[in-house]
């Protein structure tokens, strides 16, 4: 059975408070819309159609790259007018699944439920019970608990607000019946729009029997209207994730305090500390500690890596054994190697650090080649910049920097060269030698230290 996906995503979401269109609004990373065109993805739609209106190009821009088709409604006239502008395009056989930009945490497991009860010749629609029901569109059911209306909220009497069965919005039909029945709506209602749910009462009229499905948990069908809510979601997305990575063995101190934006791939015996985040595509080996506090970004972190307290890491590559932090800084274009040491408060950019060498205290390293068994003193840094250009640093094997040394680029240190603490070193340096430039120290016997006049009374 051919299905395709209508999802709509054309409100304008004014109690969002915010200029951004509602559905471009960030959970876990991801966009509202682009978590519910992802889950339409994986339930390998024919097609996918996204209606859009407010904010209709500023979404298409920010979702270029999906594999949508674009709808545009131009006013907004209800979800049955949505679904209206999309259904025609949709051939008459095919099984139609509507869906909502706004509901982001829907289930492939419950869809598929879903479309499984449609079938060719049913109309399958996805309820809930909830125990504030307030606000959604009550489910009506006959004496023989068959669905025969929906009734919206505001339309309901006291009797139907009273119903804790309510609808989602979500449901799956035959295309041609769609599109008849929504040609077929009228906007005699509080609203004055044209509800999609007024097709209940017409697939009853005409004899398609509607089959009820409930989702797996209440949480999949909660949409966003307000940044309360998008706090509320999000909170419940990360526990998700985090569930999901405690099922595969991962320690988290606190589920609670740790945040996946983006894709993560974990090994076995890795713990992570409290406020840790991880956002964009991050991989991690076996093995693996990261503290408190620390932000990886489009990473991967090799096997038995430490990383202290405090550290962030984007777009870089860490190798097997890495000890990095505490506050630390790995910034992108950064390769180490294996057993690379980065200390507190050195930052690293863009550079390939060799097995075993050690930056350990206060140091800046940037677009730099560092070789094998390096140890970089407290206190350097290479001078890459010079304000319009940036320049290269080539430190090779078994090279000591010494403490407060200013390597300025483009130079070149020979491997098994020792650079005195202190030195400023502009020239490159021959291998295995001394190199140093200071200032001849001096003593000024009989200097007495400037003091300051006593204030007049």
């Amino acid at each position: 059975m051919n299905l395709s996906v209508i999802i709509l995503a054309a409100g304008q979401g004014t109690r969002m408070r915010s200029t951004l269109p509602k559905v471009l609004h960030p959970l876990g990373g991801t966009s509202l819309l682009g978590h519910v065109i992802n889950t339409a993805q994986a339930l390998e739609a024919a097609a996918t159609y996204v209606v859009v209106g407010h904010g209709g190009d500023r979404v298409r821009d920010a979702l270029a790259a999906a594999p949508v088709s674009w709808v545009e409604q131009s006013r907004q006239l209800g979800t049955g007018h949505a679904v209206a502008q999309a259904v025609p395009l949709i051939p008459a056989d095919h099984l139609v699944l509507v869906l909502y930009g706004d509901v982001p945490l829907i289930s492939v497991v419950t869809l598929q439920r879903l479309v499984a009860a449609a079938g060719q010749d049913a109309l399958g629609l996805l309820t809930a019970h909830l125990v504030d029901p307030g606000g959604y569109g009550r489910i009506i059911r006959d004496a023989q608990g068959d669905v025969i209306a929906i009734v919206e909220h505001k339309d309901a009497s006291v009797e139907q607000r009273n119903i804790n069965e309510i609808n989602t919005g979500m449901l799956a039909v035959n295309a041609a019946r769609l599109q008849q029945w929504v040609a077929a709506l009228d906007n005699s209602n509080s609203q004055g729009e044209f509800y999609l749910t007024d097709v209940i009462a017409m697939a009853v009229r005409d004899g398609v029997a509607i089959k009820s499905v409930y989702p797996l948990g209440n949480t999949e069908i909660l949409g966003v209207n307000t940044k309360a809510q998008l706090a509320e979601l999000e909170r419940v997305y990360q526990l998700q994730q985090a569930t999901r990575l405690m099922v595969q063995g991962v320690t988290l101190r606190d589920p609670a305090r740790f945040d996946v934006r983006g894709e993560i791939t974990i090994g076995h015996d890795v713990t992570i500390d409290i406020n840790v985040v991880c956002a964009g595509k991050v991989t991690i080996g076996s093995d693996v500690t990261i503290g408190a506090n620390s932000y990886l970004r489009d990473v991967t972190i090799g096997d038995g890596v430490i990383i202290q307290p405090n550290s962030v890491i984007e777009e870089a590559e860490v190798g097997a054994g890495c000890r990095i932090g505490p506050f630390a800084r790995i910034r992108p274009g950064t390769r180490l190697s294996e057993a690379v040491h980065i200390g507190n408060f050195v930052e690293i950019k863009k550079a390939e650090v060799a097995q075993g060498s050690k930056i350990n205290h206060l140091s800046y390293v940037g677009d730099a080649t560092v070789g094998a068994r390096v140890n970089i003193g407290a206190g350097t840094i290479t001078c890459n910049y010079d304000g319009a250009n940036k320049y290269q640093t080539i430190i090779e094997d078994d090279v000591f920097v010494g403490s407060d040394t200013q390597l300025v680029a483009p130079v070149t240190l020979g491997a098994g060269s020792t650079i005195g603490a202190g030195s400023t070193i502009t020239k490159d340096t021959p291998p295995g030698e001394l190199s140093l430039s200071r200032v001849p120290q001096q003593t000024r016997k009989g200097w007495k230290r400037p003091v300051k006049k006593p204030k007049e009374k």
